[in-house]
């Protein structure tokens, strides 16, 4: 095991535009979950920071309690690293509770809030055959297959659904995968949130059962007074690999409509560059 190198998420860059943007994954995926929509991006309009959790990626192996109060905190320290006092944020899944706590820490520090099919800020509990399969899904490759099935709503190819096995297993650590399931199922902190006046936005595909349109609106729209709900009807739960153009239209067409200001340049390069 070991510690975050230079004390920051690793990460790469994207784009030099003024609004800056950090993109967080979710459970199966490291960084490279955003990989699908990197070239499309507005890179004029927006800079993107796509990192790595704790226990994921170039920070396989990292030490940590795996927590999304931990990742908070690695997202400010990121975000300081960079130079961006404030910034927008984007969550895909467990991602999206991540990036809940980083508002609740830091609420004066966040433009806009983009959820992709984000787990709620109360935790998301489980049945227990539910549990069974999650829990599981550290050790076993058949948990995560049908995992990724069950919430793509069974449509998605065989090839797919084993290549998606396959970049989970390569890019994250089993110990670490089993301890942030106990961390986005369990801990609720939605009363941190409740009545946040910051544009948020989430994003959920039909196909998803999981994480529908109807949990958010009983989760997401009701602690957002300013949140928004869109539903792209060709995708489940993975809509960055299912629907990348749409989700782009909606992400950026969201970001875009912020008025406030920029925001702190960054010098932290500009392009693509990887930390």
């Amino acid at each position: 095991m070991s510690v975050l190198p230079e004390g920051v998420l690793p990460h790469s860059l994207y784009g030099e535009g003024p609004h800056k943007v950090i993109a967080v994954h979710g459970w199966f995926a490291d960084r490279s979950a955003y990989d699908p929509v990197l070239r499309d991006l507005d890179h004029g309009s927006f800079q993107y920071a796509v990192a790595d959790l704790r226990g994921y990626g170039e920070a396989k192996g990292v030490t940590g309690s795996y927590t999304t109060a931990e990742g908070a905190a690695d997202v400010l320290a990121l975000a300081d690293r960079l130079g961006w006092e404030r910034f927008s944020l984007i969550g895909h899944s467990m991602g999206g509770a991540v990036i809940q706590r980083t508002l609740a820490a830091a609420p004066h520090r966040v433009r806009r809030l983009v959820g992709i099919s984000p787990v709620p800020a109360s935790g998301l509990p489980l049945s227990p055959e539910q549990w069974e399969l999650f829990s599981g899904a550290a050790a076993s490759p058949d948990n995560r297959r049908a995992i990724l099935d069950f919430t793509t709503g069974g449509r998605r190819p065989d090839a797919w659904l084993d290549r998606m096995v396959r970049r989970s297993l390569r890019c994250s650590d089993d110990k670490a995968f089993r301890a942030w399931l106990d961390s986005w199922t369990g801990e609720a902190f939605h009363d941190r949130i409740a009545g946040s006046p910051v544009e948020a936005l989430a994003v959920v595909g039909a196909l998803d059962p999981a994480l529908s349109a109807e949990v958010q609106r009983e989760t997401w729209m009701r602690w957002f007074p300013r949140g928004e709900l869109v539903e792209l009807p060709t995708c489940g739960h993975y809509a960055m690999d299912e629907a990348p153009l749409d989700l782009i239209r909606v992400v950026e067409d969201f970001l875009r409509a912020d008025a406030g200001e920029a925001g702190d340049a960054s010098d932290a390069g500009d392009g693509e560059a990887t930390a």
